[in-house]
C-alpha cells in the first residue's frame, strides 16, 4: 500500500494524512471514551431485562405477552420483519455502492456492513419468542421435524444462508485492514488489550501478504460476494413475506407482498445504516472522513425507495379496497378508517409524506434533517410492520356477517400490548447499538484500505464527499 495520495489538483497529501485515516479508523481499538462503558452497562442491563422478560413468558405461556384466540400474530412477527428487513440496507447498499463503483462510498461501507451484520441475528432470535415453546426450534434445525411445504422452514434456510453470506460480506474487506492494524499495533506497548487484539488480526490476516495480486484476487472476491448477495436479500425477504401471502386470510394473500416486503426492507434499512454512520461519527469522531454531502446522498437513496414503497402501499389499498369482496372490504375500512386509522395515518405521514418533505428542499436537506427523516421512517416503518401483521390476524372469518359499509359486523379480536414484549423490543432495539459497540471495539471502524485505494484512484476530494 503505497504512503502518498493523490488529489484531483494532482498534488501530494503526504503520508501524514494517511496517518490521520488510520489513527482515526483505529481510535475505538485503542481507545476508551469516558462514555463507552457507561453505555454498555445500560444497554446491556436493557437487553437482560428482555431476556428475563422472555423467561417470564417460557413459564407462564404467550397470554402473557398479549397473544390470544382472537389475536394468533402480533409484536413479535412484526419484529422478526423489521429487524431482519433492516438488516438488508446495510449489506444492499454496500453492494449496490460497490457494483456502480461509488467512490464516495469508502468511508461508509464497513459501518453498513456492521449494521447488517448485527441486525440480521437479532431478527432471527425473534422466532424463539414467537414460537411460544422453546424446544420447538429443534423443528427448524433437526431434519427428521422438517415440513418442506412450510414457508417458516423455506425462511429459516433462506435467512441462515444470507447469513453466511452476511459474515463473508463483512469479513473479506476486513482482511487488508486487518493487516495494516497489527502493523499499527507493532508500535504499541504490550498489554492484554493489545495481545488479544494482534492474535485476532493475525487469525483473519492470514496468508494475505499485500500484494497487488492478491489484492486484486481479493477485490473479485468482493464484488463476486457483492453480485450474489443483493439477489439473496431478495430472495429472503420475498420468501419471510411468503408465510403471510399464502395463507387464505384477507390482508396477508397478497401477491404484492414479496415486492412490498422487499421496498420495505431497502427503505427501512438505508434509514437505519444514516441513522448508524450518524452516531458513529459524531461518538468517534469521523466528521473529516463522513460529510454532510455523504448524508444527503443516502438521503436521495432512502427517499428512492420511499416513493416506491408509498407506490406500493397505494397501489395495495386500492385494489383490495375496490374488489368489494367481504374480507377484503372490511380489512381496508378498519385500517384506513377503523381501529387500525391512527397507525395507519402516522405511518403514511411519518413515514411516508414528512421524509419526502425534508429532502425535497434544499434548506431542510442537511445533516440533520436526513438524520430526522431516518428516524422518522424507522419508527414509523416498525408501525407499518404492526398494521401489516395484527388487522388480518385479528380479523374473524366465522359468522361475521356483513354490516353496514360493508365492514364485519363485531367479532373481531383485540390485541393488547403488555411488558413483557415490550421489554423483549426495547432489549432487541438496545441489541443493535451494544453489539455495534463491541464489533468497532476489535475492529476499524473505516474501510483504510478501500479509502486509500479509491482516494488513489478518484482524489480524496470525491472520496470524502
Amino acid at each position: 500500500m503505497t504512503d502518498v495520495i493523490i488529489s484531483n489538483e494532482g498534488r501530494e497529501q503526504s503520508a501524514p494524512q494517511n496517518a490521520d485515516l488510520r489513527a482515526a479508523a483505529l481510535r475505538p481499538v485503542l481507545e476508551t471514551p469516558r462514555w463507552w462503558w457507561p453505555s454498555v452497562i445500560v444497554l446491556t442491563v436493557l437487553v437482560l431485562g428482555g431476556i428475563a422478560a422472555w423467561v417470564y413468558q417460557v413459564a407462564n405461556g404467550l397470554g402473557t405477552a398479549g397473544y390470544n384466540d382472537g389475536a394468533f400474530w402480533a409484536i413479535y412477527e412484526a419484529n422478526l420483519v423489521t429487524f431482519i428487513g433492516v438488516s438488508y440496507g446495510g449489506a444492499v447498499v454496500s453492494a449496490i455502492l460497490r457494483l456502480t463503483h461509488a467512490a464516495w462510498r469508502a468511508p461508509l461501507t464497513r459501518i453498513a456492513e456492521a449494521t447488517a451484520l448485527v441486525t440480521l441475528p437479532i431478527g432471527m432470535v425473534f422466532i424463539i419468542p414467537h414460537l411460544g415453546d422453546p424446544s420447538r426450534i429443534w423443528e427448524l434445525v433437526w431434519p427428521p421435524y422438517w415440513n418442506l411445504t412450510s414457508p417458516i422452514l423455506w425462511d429459516f434456510f433462506a435467512v441462515s444462508t444470507y447469513l453466511l453470506a452476511t459474515i463473508v460480506f463483512f469479513y473479506l474487506p476486513l482482511v487488508p485492514d486487518a493487516a495494516i492494524a497489527l502493523e499499527t499495533l507493532e508500535g504499541e506497548v504490550p498489554s492484554t488489550r493489545v495481545t488479544v487484539r494482534k492474535t485476532l488480526y493475525r487469525v483473519l490476516v492470514g496468508r494475505f501478504g499485500g500484494t497487488p495480486y492478491e489484492h486484486r484476487r481479493l477485490n473479485g472476491a468482493i464484488g463476486l460476494i457483492a453480485i450474489m448477495i443483493i439477489p439473496m436479500a431478495v430472495s429472503v425477504h420475498s420468501v419471510l413475506s411468503f408465510a403471510f401471502a399464502s395463507s387464505s386470510r384477507p390482508g396477508y394473500m397478497e401477491t404484492i407482498l414479496p415486492v412490498y416486503f422487499v421496498v420495505a426492507a431497502l427503505y427501512s434499512g438505508v434509514a437505519l445504516v444514516v441513522l448508524t454512520v450518524a452516531a458513529s461519527r459524531k461518538l468517534f469522531h469521523l466528521e473529516a472522513f463522513v460529510t454532510p454531502r455523504h448524508f444527503v446522498r443516502l438521503g436521495f437513496l432512502m427517499i428512492a425507495f420511499g416513493a416506491a414503497y408509498l407506490y406500493l402501499t397505494f397501489t395495495e389499498y386500492l385494489i383490495d379496497g375496490y374488489s368489494g369482496t367481504a374480507g377484503a372490504s372490511a380489512w381496508v375500512y378498519q385500517i384506513v378508517a377503523g381501529r387500525y386509522a391512527i397507525p395507519f395515518w402516522l405511518y403514511f405521514v411519518a413515514g411516508g409524506i414528512a421524509p419526502l418533505f425534508i429532502m425535497m428542499f434544499k434548506r431542510l436537506r442537511t445533516t440533520g434533517g436526513v438524520v430526522v427523516a431516518s428516524l422518522l421512517v424507522v419508527a414509523a416503518l416498525w408501525i407499518k410492520r404492526l398494521v401489516i401483521v395484527i388487522p388480518p390476524a385479528t380479523e374473524p372469518l366465522v359468522n361475521s356477517p356483513l354490516a353496514k359499509g360493508g365492514v364485519l359486523a363485531g367479532n373481531w379480536g383485540t390485541y393488547h400490548f403488555t411488558w413483557v414484549p415490550i421489554s423483549i423490543t426495547v432489549a432487541a432495539t438496545a441489541a443493535i447499538p451494544l453489539l455495534l459497540l463491541v464489533v468497532f471495539r476489535f475492529f476499524p471502524i473505516l474501510s483504510v484500505s478501500e479509502i486509500e485505494e479509491l482516494a488513489e484512484e478518484h482524489g480524496t476530494q470525491e472520496v470524502g464527499a
